[in-house]
């Protein structure tokens, strides 16, 4: 705590400074990327199991699971189609309160053009 002014001492960078360190956007993280290669090497194999699961298995919530990992890899995951009431579209509420504003930030707003 800074003792004159008893305020808690501020950490980190000042505001508007910009970020230093860190690794450079795109780049892999070195960790993530050994366990993925890792893992692809039986990436074959498990997709070959999959497979029999999906296929062979008499446990029924075992062959949909590997079905649906099957299916997900091969095709991507499935899209969910989001509807509102009686299945139409999702009410969208587009009013904004602008009774709290003054007349200049009023005239501010109406002063915008929108193409």
């Amino acid at each position: 705590m800074d003792e004159a002014t008893k305020q808690p001492k501020k950490r980190g960078r000042k505001p508007g400074t910009p970020k230093t360190g860190g690794r450079v956007k795109g780049t892999p993280n070195k960790a993530t990327a050994e366990v993925k290669s890792l893992a692809r090497q039986y990436g074959a194999e498990v997709i070959a199991r999959l497979a029999d699961i999906a296929l062979k298995s008499a446990n029924e919530t075992a062959a949909i699971a590997a079905g649906k990992e099957l299916l997900e890899r091969g095709y991507g995951k499935s899209i969910t189609m989001l509807s509102g009431p009686d299945e139409g579209p999702i009410p969208v509420k587009n009013e904004v309160d602008l009774s709290g504003l003054s007349p200049e930030q009023l005239r501010i707003i109406a002063s915008i053009k929108v193409d």
